[in-house]
């Protein structure tokens, strides 16, 4: 009897350690169609018991527990709001959930940024300033991109050129904050923030920590901002506070001996959450591929966000960005001959800097925002910003020719240089002020906006440059340039048995680089010039009118700017240039349904030249010129797009096609003149037109994907140089493609928690900037990454991989002496705490 008794027990026993809870149910949305891909996320803080599920096609879903006890269920669903609930299972059995409906979400757009957005994934369904209204993008009747924080984050893109390369139509200039969209490249340094823009130079890139989302709103904005390029304009989203409390830490290294480290907390700071704070910071030390390039930056950015009620929104925002590091410029190629000579004749990682040159910038922006309803029909928004920004620079750079000797025949392994000290201290103010009257007149529905722009940048006193150059004579002084019928009034030195005119700055060596620390104070400073100080002013009115009958909407803006550049400001030298301009805008948006939007649109783009030349080495006298370049007429541009924009798969996929045409005229650009190097000349006119498709969203409901193509035909339509007519425009690739995806294996899997990342980015070949000696390659490249994310954690560790397969390619170049060249293999081995 005792042994069957036993039998039982040990049977009981079994029985009860293998025992678990099965948990079963159904989520619908509000209309009772099953939610696919829908997260069932379960805790049991006291058997420290965390896991989750995501719904079948049905919707429905199942798991198994172990441990009776209080459990708390969230269900959720992207675009729709969440529920959460409690649940005590006592007893080892099968439990039903039942049907669980989810609502949609329904998010009030803000008039004014001032609180976080909601949405965690690659999407982003609205904008603010396209139109400076709250519009959904499916609306907007122009094309627009945007890269969220959870791709930056995916990517490791910790630099705005990683975040934007994945957009259709965008590709680098070069190795600085500096692109070409829609085959236009980017005249105007400078970014646009919250759609404000500030002044700094493009040298070093921005950080990306702070940033919520980067949107590229395509062709000419002049209609939504003063001045802006015609190709298109690339707009960072600061990350705003919420209302829940949220914190988030993360560190990184990268080859090269990159070191990262960055924080973002937030949440309410009172119980009543009217008072929210959002405190960003990061810190960057960066190596390089390229020989001597180091940089480390600092970034700090808190914001806060004042609702006392239901009308009136108040946010103050800082941003700190302290940039110290070297100015790259890139790669040289010496001695190079058409259509022969490699472009891997020197290494990706040449630089003809010396190990003392530097390049630091220290910015401050303060930005203020205020909205507030005086109806439900009249509200009124303003934002304030206030920007400084200082640079010091000393640097040694070649002067784009080659050594001679003392018969004037070239030396094509030596570089002649130069070097050059500058210092120089900017002001920004920007002030934005509209009101909004919302209100209908019969079956129409209007969004009538008014408003004032200013724009103000003052380039202070104080400013300065030091160069070096040129010659040493017997007597003691320098001259620029080498006279060879009066060879004997020149000092001499001697290079492989050769005899050669003394530089004032040593020659750079291809054959034997030498990084020694130059000594700075063996020059002679043969020009010393302070930058005159300048002011240049842009003030602007602006109405536009959003109209909305039943599946057409439309919209109509027109506004007119005023813009006036003061070169010498008060100073009796004092030199003052005006240009103006009424710029028109007009959308039209057809709903076909619910899912698809056809839309077309005709915009102008004015921009005043004095905004266009300081990328421009050719062009860049003016800016430290007594007279500016607004006396050329303006760069005039205007835009014609048709396309279409669809949610598909049960709005999980967002698809964006357009077709284009941009044109521009008045082109400041070198007349290339040998005899006369600083003429300047206005080439008639360009002609951009193409194709373009973004795709983003989740082909599965643990598998996002984010991709782009473009279709490019950019060529020069006017110029004086009849040669160049019907030529392709420089810098611009013919096709361009990008593809980001992750997938998270599920739940259960054998390799739950685990996900893999997997990148794609290709270019066809480009023209460079100042010459058409040569072609920039096109190039593919391939990027992956592993994710591993406890089920029962909050943290995620990543091992991001760039250019798998080591492949050599340029992003673009200015001339055989100034190439750009991408980053070879390279890892980011990350971790990212959230709690």
């Amino acid at each position: 009897m005792n042994h069957y008794i036993r039998i039982i027990l040990t049977l009981l026993l079994c029985n009860t350690t293998f025992a678990q809870i099965s948990v079963k149910g159904k989520v619908i949305d509000s209309q009772g169609i099953p939610v696919y891909g829908a997260s069932i996320s379960y805790t049991n803080s006291i058997a420290a018991n965390k896991g989750g599920v995501i719904t079948e096609e049905e919707g429905n879903f199942a798991f198994e527990l172990k441990e009776t006890g209080h459990y708390q269920f969230t269900v959720s669903y992207i675009g729709m709001e969440s529920i959460t609930f409690q649940k005590y299972l006592d007893q080892l059995k099968d439990y039903d959930l039942g049907v669980l409906k989810l609502q949609e979400k329904v998010e009030r757009l803000q008039s004014v940024e001032v609180v976080g957005r909601a949405r965690t994934d690659y999407n982003s369904d609205y904008s603010f300033s396209a139109t400076k209204i709250a519009i959904l993008n499916k609306e907007l009747t122009q094309a627009i991109s945007t890269v969220t924080k959870e791709l930056i984050a995916d990517r490791q893109a910790f630099k705005l050129a990683d975040a934007v390369k994945v957009v259709s139509g965008v590709t680098p200039s070069s190795i600085y904050n500096q692109y070409n969209i829609r085959g236009i490249s980017q005249n105007e340094e400078g970014q646009i923030i919250n759609g404000l823009r500030t002044r700094q130079f493009y040298f070093l890139q921005p950080l990306t920590s702070n940033i919520e989302k980067v949107e590229v709103i395509k062709g000419p904005a002049s209609a939504s901002f003063a001045s802006v390029d015609p190709g298109g304009s690339i707009n960072m989203v600061t990350k705003k506070p919420l209302k829940e409390n949220k914190k988030e830490v993360s560190f990184a290294v990268s080859s090269f001996s990159t070191l990262r480290g960055a924080l973002d907390f937030t949440g309410p700071l009172n119980g009543d959450k009217t008072l929210l704070y959002r405190f960003n910071a990061a810190y960057e030390e960066a190596g390089s591929y390229r020989d001597l390039i180091k940089n480390k930056s600092i970034l700090i950015s808190p914001s806060f966000s004042y609702l006392p009620n239901d009308k009136t929104a108040i946010n103050v925002e800082m941003i700190y960005n302290d940039m110290n590091g070297f100015l790259d410029r890139g790669q040289p190629i010496f001695g190079a001959i058409d259509g022969v000579t490699s472009l891997t004749s020197t290494p990706i990682g040449l630089n003809l800097g010396a190990t003392n040159d530097f390049f630091n910038s220290k910015e401050l922006i303060l930005t203020g925002n205020l909205s507030h309803k005086f109806s439900d029909a009249i509200s009124f928004n303003t934002s304030y910003m206030k920007q400084t920004w200082k640079e010091d620079l000393e640097e040694h750079r070649t002067i784009s020719t080659f050594a001679v000797d003392i018969d004037n025949n070239t030396i094509p392994s030596l570089a002649a240089m130069r070097f050059v000290q500058r210092k120089q201290d900017w002001m920004v103010d920007n002030l934005n002020a509209y009101f909004n009257f919302d209100f209908k007149t019969g079956d129409l529905s209007h969004k009538l906006l008014v408003g004032y722009d200013l724009h103000y940048w003052k380039k202070q006193v104080g400013g300065g440059q030091n160069s070096a150059r040129g010659y040493l004579l017997k007597d003691g002084t320098i001259t620029n340039s080498f006279d060879a019928s009066n060879a004997e009034a020149y000092q001499t030195i001697t290079y492989n048995g050769l005899t050669l005119p003394k530089p004032n700055v040593a020659h750079f060596n291809l054959e034997n680089p030498d990084y020694a620390i130059k000594i700075t104070e063996d020059y002679t400073f043969n020009s010393r010039f302070a930058i005159p100080p300048a002011l240049t002013t842009s003030n602007a009115v602006y109405i536009q009118e959003q109209l909305k009958w039943k599946r057409i909407s439309l919209i109509l803006g027109l506004r007119h700017e005023w813009f006036e550049d003061i070169t010498n400001y008060n100073t009796n030298k004092e030199l003052s240039f005006t240009n103006n301009k009424l710029i028109p805008r007009i959308g039209l948006t057809y709903e076909v349904n619910d899912n698809v939007n056809v839309y077309g649109t005709y915009l102008e783009g004015f921009q005043p030249q004095s905004n266009t030349v300081s990328l421009l080495p050719s062009t860049g006298q003016f800016f430290w010129a007594d007279e500016s370049a607004s006396q050329f007429d303006p760069l005039l541009s205007d835009l014609t797009e048709f396309g279409i924009k669809a949610d598909l798969f049960k709005k999980r996929i967002k698809v964006n096609m357009a077709v284009y045409e941009i044109n521009q005229k008045n082109i400041l650009m070198s007349a290339n003149d040998p005899e006369n190097p600083d003429l300047l000349t206005q080439r008639g006119a360009d002609r951009s037109r193409g194709f373009e498709m973004d795709i983003a969203g989740y082909l599965l409901p643990n598998w996002q994907i984010n991709a782009s193509y473009s279709y490019i035909d950019a060529e020069i339509v006017s110029d004086a140089n009849e040669a160049l007519i019907g030529e392709r425009k420089e810098n611009t690739p013919r096709n361009s493609a990008n593809l980001w995806t992750r997938y998270n294996f599920n739940q259960g899997s054998f390799f739950n928690d685990w996900g893999v990342g997997f990148g794609v980015q290709s270019q066809g070949s480009k023209i460079p900037w100042f010459t058409r000696a040569f072609e920039v390659p096109g190039f593919t490249i391939f990027d992956a990454a592993i994710y591993y994310t406890p089920a029962a954690s909050n943290l995620q560790i990543a091992l991001n991989a760039g250019n798998i397969l080591d492949k050599t390619y340029w992003l673009g170049a200015q001339t055989y002496l100034r190439l750009f060249p991408g980053a070879p293999r390279n890892f980011t081995l990350s971790a990212t705490y959230k709690f």
